[in-house]
């Protein structure tokens, strides 16, 4: 099997990998993708970081108070931190995504706040998940009941595209509880380009690293259309048509 894609997220915080751009550049030079998820604590890692295919922001809150009660940060000035973060990301050139995870009864109700982050960072994408309930932790007191039905998160994604006159509602994925606003900039003549060109992108990056980064590409540059099914209100809600589904039974 030969990778095509690599995550580095999930355990850890992979920007304070002292070789993390070493790393970036071995992936990118055997065609391997780069997602890279950052919690948004080191501003000057991410202004330091190197182009990857696309770099996630973790907004688990908008508010001081709330932020401090979810993520629980380790640094006392991680407020400042946080914001810092966020308008480093405004100057990366790639694709940039706002990852927020709501949490019933934590950050569902700061929508104001939140479009306020928005205008800090400008991402390219705004990506809506509920909380996935991974069962009970000494490190979170989480239930399911902070988990939220995909109706309401829908419904917070249409009140904070309201608040955003630049990003629209591009695509849903129903089955993971997810949903996708995107900047204006991604639709062309009516219809999205939210997904990736995956050739495109290693030639950009193979001729940004021979020119030692004088030769600068962005997210525009790397765009692919949004199949049909993928967009928002399709009767697939996301699913490939081409899978198949399988439904668990539920207990009685």
């Amino acid at each position: 099997m030969t990778p095509q894609h690599c995550a580095l997220s999930l355990v850890g915080e992979p920007i304070m990998y002292p070789q993390i751009n070493e790393f970036i550049r071995l992936l990118h030079g055997r065609h391997i993708s780069s997602f890279l998820v950052t919690n948004a604590q080191f501003p000057q890692e991410i202004r330091d970081l190197l182009p990857v295919t696309q770099l996630y922001v973790s907004v688990d809150a908008a508010t001081k108070d709330s932020l401090k009660k979810i993520d629980r940060p380790l640094f006392k000035d991680f407020w400042q931190r946080f914001l810092d973060s966020l308008t480093a990301l405004r100057d990366k050139g790639q694709r940039t995504v706002y990852r927020l995870t709501l949490v019933k009864a934590f950050n569902t109700e700061e929508l104001d706040n939140y479009a306020k982050l928005v205008s800090l960072g400008s991402p390219d994408f705004i990506e809506v998940k509920g909380v996935t309930y991974c069962g009970e932790s000494k490190a979170s007191n989480l239930t399911m009941q902070n988990v939220p039905w995909h109706e309401e998160v829908v419904k917070f994604v249409k009140e904070l595209e309201s608040r955003l006159p630049d990003y629209e509602l591009a695509s849903e994925h129903e089955h993971s509880n997810c949903l996708l606003l995107a900047h204006n900039k991604f639709k062309r003549k009516g219809q999205w380009w939210t997904w990736i060109d995956y050739p495109k992108f290693h030639e950009l990056w193979r001729r940004y690293d021979e020119s030692d980064g004088r030769e600068s590409f962005s997210s525009s540059d790397y765009m692919a259309p949004t199949p049909h099914w993928a967009v928002f209100g399709a009767d697939e809600q996301g699913f490939d048509p081409a899978e198949t589904r399988f439904y668990r039974n539920k207990k009685s």
